[in-house]
Protein backbone atom coordinates (compact mmCIF):
# COMPACT_ATOMS: atom_id res chain seq x y z
CA UNK A 1 0.00 0.00 0.00
CA UNK A 2 1.93 3.62 -0.90
CA UNK A 3 2.06 6.32 1.59
CA UNK A 4 -0.71 8.67 1.30
CA UNK A 5 -0.47 12.38 0.45
CA UNK A 6 -2.01 14.15 2.87
CA UNK A 7 -2.09 17.64 3.91
CA UNK A 8 0.08 19.18 6.15
CA UNK A 9 -2.49 20.69 8.17
CA UNK A 10 -5.95 18.75 8.16
CA UNK A 11 -4.48 15.38 7.22
CA UNK A 12 -6.66 15.53 4.13
CA UNK A 13 -5.98 13.19 1.27
CA UNK A 14 -4.69 15.36 -1.50
CA UNK A 15 -4.25 12.63 -4.13
CA UNK A 16 -5.94 13.91 -7.18
CA UNK A 17 -6.99 17.68 -5.78
CA UNK A 18 -5.60 21.19 -5.83
CA UNK A 19 -2.75 21.60 -3.15
CA UNK A 20 0.11 24.39 -2.40
CA UNK A 21 3.27 23.98 -0.86
CA UNK A 22 4.53 26.31 2.09
CA UNK A 23 7.68 25.67 3.37
CA UNK A 24 7.93 22.57 1.30
CA UNK A 25 5.28 21.41 2.91
CA UNK A 26 2.22 20.12 0.78
CA UNK A 27 -1.49 22.30 2.61
CA UNK A 28 -4.98 21.67 0.42
CA UNK A 29 -6.66 24.99 -0.66
CA UNK A 30 -8.59 25.38 2.11
CA UNK A 31 -6.04 25.43 4.84
CA UNK A 32 -3.50 27.66 2.49
CA UNK A 33 -5.89 29.94 2.85
CA UNK A 34 -6.54 29.85 6.72
CA UNK A 35 -3.07 29.06 7.69
CA UNK A 36 -0.65 30.52 5.34
CA UNK A 37 -2.35 33.23 3.01
CA UNK A 38 -0.56 36.48 3.44
CA UNK A 39 -3.15 39.86 4.42
CA UNK A 40 -3.51 42.43 1.79
CA UNK A 41 -1.70 45.71 3.17
CA UNK A 42 -4.66 47.86 1.88
CA UNK A 43 -7.97 46.06 2.56
CA UNK A 44 -5.97 43.77 5.67
CA UNK A 45 -8.35 40.65 4.21
CA UNK A 46 -6.52 36.96 3.23
CA UNK A 47 -5.27 37.02 -0.13
CA UNK A 48 -6.33 33.94 -1.40
CA UNK A 49 -5.54 30.87 -3.63
CA UNK A 50 -8.19 32.38 -6.05
CA UNK A 51 -6.98 35.79 -6.01
CA UNK A 52 -3.99 37.55 -7.79
CA UNK A 53 -1.26 39.00 -5.51
CA UNK A 54 1.68 41.56 -5.46
CA UNK A 55 4.05 42.28 -3.24
CA UNK A 56 6.89 45.00 -2.44
CA UNK A 57 9.30 44.80 -0.07
CA UNK A 58 7.62 42.32 2.39
CA UNK A 59 4.24 43.99 1.81
CA UNK A 60 1.52 42.21 -0.06
CA UNK A 61 -1.45 43.18 -2.03
CA UNK A 62 -4.26 41.74 -4.11
CA UNK A 63 -3.91 42.74 -7.54
CA UNK A 64 -6.80 44.99 -7.64
CA UNK A 65 -5.92 46.68 -3.98
CA UNK A 66 -2.70 47.74 -5.68
CA UNK A 67 -3.24 51.47 -5.81
CA UNK A 68 -1.56 54.81 -5.58
CA UNK A 69 -2.34 56.09 -2.45
CA UNK A 70 -3.27 59.32 -3.37
CA UNK A 71 -5.52 59.64 -6.73
CA UNK A 72 -6.25 55.70 -6.48
CA UNK A 73 -5.20 55.16 -9.97
CA UNK A 74 -4.11 51.32 -10.49
CA UNK A 75 -0.70 50.39 -10.19
CA UNK A 76 -0.71 46.60 -11.13
CA UNK A 77 1.98 46.51 -14.36
CA UNK A 78 2.73 50.39 -13.72
CA UNK A 79 5.92 52.12 -12.31
CA UNK A 80 5.43 53.24 -8.50
CA UNK A 81 7.86 55.01 -5.85
CA UNK A 82 6.97 54.12 -1.84
CA UNK A 83 7.22 56.68 0.58
CA UNK A 84 6.24 56.62 4.26
CA UNK A 85 4.40 53.09 3.70
CA UNK A 86 2.62 54.91 1.00
CA UNK A 87 2.98 53.60 -2.54
CA UNK A 88 2.50 56.18 -5.43
CA UNK A 89 2.06 56.17 -8.90
CA UNK A 90 4.85 58.41 -10.87
CA UNK A 91 2.78 61.67 -11.21
CA UNK A 92 1.92 62.44 -7.51
CA UNK A 93 5.48 60.93 -6.10
CA UNK A 94 6.67 63.86 -8.43
CA UNK A 95 4.22 65.98 -6.49
CA UNK A 96 5.18 64.68 -3.00
CA UNK A 97 8.30 65.69 -3.68
CA UNK A 98 7.81 68.50 -6.11
CA UNK A 99 9.15 72.29 -3.52
CA UNK A 100 6.52 74.61 -2.55
CA UNK A 101 5.73 77.95 -3.93
CA UNK A 102 7.34 80.64 -1.29
CA UNK A 103 4.23 82.98 -2.00
CA UNK A 104 1.35 80.87 -2.21
CA UNK A 105 2.57 77.76 -0.66
CA UNK A 106 1.19 75.24 -3.11
CA UNK A 107 3.33 72.50 -4.84
CA UNK A 108 5.52 73.77 -7.78
CA UNK A 109 4.95 71.15 -10.49
CA UNK A 110 7.59 69.44 -12.31
CA UNK A 111 7.50 70.82 -15.60
CA UNK A 112 5.60 74.38 -14.97
CA UNK A 113 7.38 77.72 -15.00
CA UNK A 114 9.06 78.98 -11.88
CA UNK A 115 11.74 81.26 -10.03
CA UNK A 116 14.30 81.12 -7.78
CA UNK A 117 15.29 84.06 -5.61
CA UNK A 118 17.27 83.83 -2.38
CA UNK A 119 17.25 80.24 -2.22
CA UNK A 120 13.20 80.42 -2.38
CA UNK A 121 10.96 79.04 -4.90
CA UNK A 122 7.97 80.64 -6.51
CA UNK A 123 5.28 80.14 -9.44
CA UNK A 124 6.03 82.42 -11.91
CA UNK A 125 3.06 83.83 -11.86
CA UNK A 126 3.66 84.08 -7.73
CA UNK A 127 6.83 86.47 -8.36
CA UNK A 128 5.20 89.02 -8.37
CA UNK A 129 5.72 93.07 -8.11
CA UNK A 130 4.87 94.54 -4.49
CA UNK A 131 3.46 97.48 -5.80
CA UNK A 132 1.54 96.76 -8.97
CA UNK A 133 0.84 93.10 -8.29
CA UNK A 134 2.19 91.66 -11.64
CA UNK A 135 4.59 88.89 -12.27
CA UNK A 136 7.90 89.67 -13.26
CA UNK A 137 8.56 87.01 -15.60
CA UNK A 138 11.72 87.24 -17.37
CA UNK A 139 12.21 91.61 -17.34
CA UNK A 140 14.30 93.10 -14.58
CA UNK A 141 13.50 94.20 -11.31
CA UNK A 142 15.31 95.72 -7.96
CA UNK A 143 14.22 94.94 -4.26
CA UNK A 144 13.72 97.57 -1.30
CA UNK A 145 13.77 96.40 1.91
CA UNK A 146 13.04 92.96 1.26
CA UNK A 147 10.47 93.42 -1.39
CA UNK A 148 10.36 93.15 -5.24
CA UNK A 149 9.94 95.65 -7.10
CA UNK A 150 9.48 96.29 -11.37
CA UNK A 151 11.40 99.08 -12.78
CA UNK A 152 8.59 101.08 -13.10
CA UNK A 153 7.20 100.56 -10.16
CA UNK A 154 10.55 100.99 -8.22
CA UNK A 155 11.50 104.25 -10.26
CA UNK A 156 7.57 106.05 -9.27
CA UNK A 157 8.16 105.18 -5.81
CA UNK A 158 11.89 105.14 -4.63
CA UNK A 159 13.83 107.15 -7.57
CA UNK A 160 14.58 110.86 -7.39
CA UNK A 161 12.92 113.36 -8.90
CA UNK A 162 14.99 116.58 -10.40
CA UNK A 163 13.85 119.68 -8.48
CA UNK A 164 13.80 121.36 -11.88
CA UNK A 165 11.26 119.24 -14.61
CA UNK A 166 9.60 117.48 -11.53
CA UNK A 167 10.90 114.20 -13.61
CA UNK A 168 12.53 110.70 -12.48
CA UNK A 169 16.43 111.07 -12.55
CA UNK A 170 17.96 107.92 -13.85
CA UNK A 171 21.41 109.30 -14.40
CA UNK A 172 23.57 112.40 -14.62
CA UNK A 173 22.28 113.24 -10.65
CA UNK A 174 23.42 116.85 -9.24
CA UNK A 175 22.76 117.59 -5.79
CA UNK A 176 22.81 121.24 -4.74
CA UNK A 177 21.30 122.34 -1.34
CA UNK A 178 19.76 118.95 -0.49
CA UNK A 179 17.56 118.92 -3.88
CA UNK A 180 18.62 116.46 -6.67
CA UNK A 181 18.74 117.88 -10.57
CA UNK A 182 19.33 116.45 -13.60
CA UNK A 183 22.69 117.66 -15.12
CA UNK A 184 20.91 119.18 -18.19
CA UNK A 185 18.22 120.57 -15.44
CA UNK A 186 20.96 122.16 -13.20
CA UNK A 187 21.71 125.71 -15.49
CA UNK A 188 22.36 129.43 -15.16
CA UNK A 189 18.84 131.46 -14.77
CA UNK A 190 20.19 133.89 -17.08
CA UNK A 191 22.42 132.06 -19.84
CA UNK A 192 21.40 128.55 -19.50
CA UNK A 193 24.81 127.19 -19.61
CA UNK A 194 24.72 123.82 -17.41
CA UNK A 195 26.83 124.11 -14.09
CA UNK A 196 27.55 121.03 -13.06
CA UNK A 197 31.29 120.94 -12.58
CA UNK A 198 31.76 124.89 -12.66
CA UNK A 199 31.77 127.43 -11.09
CA UNK A 200 28.65 129.31 -9.86
CA UNK A 201 27.01 130.54 -7.51
CA UNK A 202 22.83 131.42 -5.91
CA UNK A 203 20.96 134.57 -5.24
CA UNK A 204 17.27 134.22 -3.76
CA UNK A 205 17.00 130.64 -4.76
CA UNK A 206 18.40 130.81 -8.17
CA UNK A 207 21.28 129.85 -9.45
CA UNK A 208 24.44 131.69 -11.76
CA UNK A 209 27.33 131.28 -13.78
CA UNK A 210 30.12 133.51 -12.46
CA UNK A 211 29.49 135.72 -15.94
CA UNK A 212 25.77 136.42 -15.47
CA UNK A 213 26.22 136.98 -12.02
CA UNK A 214 28.41 139.36 -12.23
CA UNK A 215 26.71 141.33 -15.15
CA UNK A 216 22.71 140.81 -13.90
CA UNK A 217 22.68 140.33 -10.08
CA UNK A 218 25.87 141.34 -8.10
CA UNK A 219 26.44 144.56 -6.35
CA UNK A 220 28.57 146.92 -7.44
CA UNK A 221 30.68 148.55 -4.92
CA UNK A 222 30.50 152.28 -3.63
CA UNK A 223 34.45 152.51 -4.85
CA UNK A 224 35.58 150.94 -7.67
CA UNK A 225 31.82 150.19 -9.37
CA UNK A 226 32.82 146.40 -9.92
CA UNK A 227 30.89 143.63 -9.36
CA UNK A 228 30.96 141.99 -5.53
CA UNK A 229 31.28 138.51 -6.60
CA UNK A 230 32.18 136.46 -3.11
CA UNK A 231 35.06 135.04 -5.56
CA UNK A 232 39.11 134.88 -5.05
CA UNK A 233 39.94 138.86 -3.59
CA UNK A 234 36.23 140.07 -3.84
CA UNK A 235 35.42 137.38 -1.29
CA UNK A 236 34.55 139.35 1.62
CA UNK A 237 32.28 142.82 1.99
CA UNK A 238 32.04 145.58 3.78
CA UNK A 239 27.92 147.10 4.12
CA UNK A 240 27.00 150.54 5.64
CA UNK A 241 23.87 152.89 5.22
CA UNK A 242 22.74 151.00 2.17
CA UNK A 243 25.74 150.87 -0.05
CA UNK A 244 28.50 148.25 -0.16
CA UNK A 245 32.38 147.98 -0.90
CA UNK A 246 34.85 145.05 -1.40
CA UNK A 247 36.99 144.73 2.11
CA UNK A 248 39.85 146.03 -0.04
CA UNK A 249 38.38 149.35 -1.50
CA UNK A 250 37.01 149.99 2.43
CA UNK A 251 39.30 152.91 2.36
CA UNK A 252 39.95 156.16 3.90
CA UNK A 253 38.75 158.39 1.11
CA UNK A 254 42.40 161.16 1.50
CA UNK A 255 45.24 158.72 3.07
CA UNK A 256 43.75 155.74 1.37
CA UNK A 257 43.70 153.46 4.71
CA UNK A 258 42.23 150.70 4.97
CA UNK A 259 39.08 150.87 7.39
CA UNK A 260 37.77 147.48 7.83
CA UNK A 261 37.46 146.53 11.64
CA UNK A 262 38.33 149.93 12.13
CA UNK A 263 36.42 153.48 13.51
CA UNK A 264 35.67 155.65 10.22
CA UNK A 265 33.78 158.70 9.81
CA UNK A 266 30.98 159.40 7.09
CA UNK A 267 30.63 162.35 4.88
CA UNK A 268 28.26 163.03 2.11
CA UNK A 269 29.38 159.25 0.68
CA UNK A 270 32.82 159.37 0.94
CA UNK A 271 34.41 157.60 4.28
CA UNK A 272 37.20 159.20 6.36
CA UNK A 273 39.56 157.46 8.90
CA UNK A 274 39.25 159.39 12.06
CA UNK A 275 42.71 161.24 12.02
CA UNK A 276 41.49 162.63 8.44
CA UNK A 277 37.82 163.39 9.23
CA UNK A 278 38.99 166.27 11.41
CA UNK A 279 40.64 168.23 8.86
CA UNK A 280 38.08 168.62 6.72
Amino acid sequence: MSDRFDCFYCRDDLSGKKYLKKDQKPVCVRCFDKFCANTCAECRRTIGTESKELHYKGRYWHDYCFRCSKCYKSLAGEAFSAKDDKVLCGYCSSREDAPRCHACYKQILSGSESVEYKGNSFHEECFTCYECKRPIRSSTFLTKDGNVYCNPCHERKFAKQCAGCKQIITSGLVSYQNKPWHAECFVCFFCRKRLAGVRFTSHEERVYCVDCYEKNVAEKCSKCQKPITGFGSATNVVNYAGNSWHEYCFNCERCSKNLTDKRFVADKGDIYCPDCAKKL
